[in-house]
């Protein structure tokens, strides 16, 4: 079987697992210990071409200052010729946001659970100046164990000298407080606990709770950490978490910014053409978050987990080339390269673009896994979108009787 692998120092560069407007997000290997991580990679020349130095800079800086157990965490930035590779710890249990699109509501005492360890991250973040700005489910990931974990620092702020407001008008309008949408500046605080509420609603209600915003109300709306904290509701089965105090050095981040033409980190692709990537045994089980691999062939339960891929046994170009031609009967614009398939429409309102990107592997020989993940749109629109998709390609999608065991390859 062809192989294609890459290695970034002690990483093992496995799959894209997510992929955004300005980076990819690749499962590695850290070789040296067996551990997987998640590597957020970056290409230099986008982000001089949009200006984004800075702000890449101090997202960096603030996820080594939040070291905390219910936010992802950082273990190192690194730097190559063309790159910049941010190694996160990797969070196998996916979106919060998925629970609550198959579910609907979740019960009261998972919420609390949720909630307390999000209050938890946020107020170990402001105690550091932190203001994290774009809180929403799709943000807060789930580890295998089910606890929660804040991502996504991009839009994050330090505290401003002297206390000054943030001015930046930022967020997701579901989630954003009303007075980051003012002129008048905002506490980043305040704005980043109005946040928690609506998260809060959300899973516990299973809708928004403001269909339309009226701001002089809302303005009064306002609770801090500490009066979240002493509520009785919140107080019920309530474990305080202290993160260890250790100390920060940004010197790495600086390195890599500091000179961003020099190569830090060499980069040794070994490449052989041909076919699809080949999953390894390390990789399913990571994947399928334990030896239960029943994840990889029962797509109704793919869908539950957010696992959204399926299974084939027909050749890889034919599954290619049956996605493609769905694709285009649908009207949305195809690119292909190397056994990996984008999909670009508008989203259903009309407002920004949706793209879906589909990457075929080989799991063992003649049995195919295809992995399906959103790569712009709205979240709730990617799973109905897979599903409807899915039903169009029951004629390559296997249904195995039971599931097969899968020897080491």
């Amino acid at each position: 079987m062809k192989k294609r692998t890459k290695k970034l120092g002690k990483y093992e560069i496995g799959r894209t697992i997510g992929e955004g407007t300005f980076a990819k997000v690749k499962f590695a290997k850290n070789t040296d210990t067996g551990e997987s991580v998640a590597i957020k990679v970056l290409a230099k020349t986008t982000i001089l071409k949009h200006g984004m130095v800075d702000q890449i800079k101090r997202e960096i800086s603030i996820m080594k200052i939040v070291k905390h157990p219910n936010i992802v965490r950082l273990h190192e930035v690194l730097a190559s010729r063309t790159k910049i590779y941010i190694i996160l710890e990797f969070v196998s249990g996916g979106e919060l946001f998925d629970k609550i699109v198959h579910r609907v509501r979740l019960p009261e005492n998972e919420c609390r659970q949720y909630f307390q360890q999000l209050v938890n991250a946020v107020a170990h973040c402001h105690s550091k100046g932190v203001y994290h700005r774009d809180l929403k489910p799709e943000n807060l990931l789930l580890d295998s164990s089910g606890n929660l974990k804040v991502s996504d620092f991009g839009l994050s702020a330090l505290t401003q000298q002297g206390g000054r407001l943030l001015h930046t008008m930022c967020g997701t309008p579901n989630y954003v407080a009303p007075e980051v949408l003012g002129n008048e500046g905002y506490d980043g605080a305040a704005a980043d606990v109005w946040s928690c509420g609506v998260i809060l609603f959300v899973i516990m209600a299973g809708y928004l709770p403001f269909d339309e915003i009226d701001l002089p109300t809302l303005y009064k709306k306002r609770i801090q950490i500490e009066g979240i904290k002493k509520d009785p509701w919140f107080q019920k089965h309530y474990v305080p978490v202290k993160p260890r105090d250790e100390e920060v050095s940004l010197d790495d981040v600086l390195a890599v910014f500091d000179d961003i033409e020099d190569q830090y980190v060499s980069e040794q692709p070994l490449v052989n053409e041909g076919g699809p990537l080949i999953m390894n045994a390390f990789e399913m089980i990571t994947l399928s978050q334990g030896l239960n691999l029943s994840a990889l062939f029962d797509r109704q339960q793919d869908y539950v987990k957010r696992q959204t891929r399926f299974v084939s046994r027909k050749p890889a170009r034919v599954i290619i080339s049956s996605v493609e031609a769905l694709a285009e009967s649908m009207g949305l614009k195809v690119h292909t390269r190397n056994f990996k398939t984008r999909l670009e429409g508008r989203s259903a309102n009309k407002v920004g673009q949706f793209a879906v990107v589909l990457e075929v592997f080989e799991v063992a020989p003649s049995l195919f896994m295809v992995d399906v993940r959103k790569a712009a749109g709205d979240t709730l629109e990617y799973h109905k979108f897979y599903k409807n998709f899915c039903s169009k390609l029951e004629s390559i999608i296997w249904k195995p009787t039971e599931v097969p065991v899968l020897l080491d390859q």
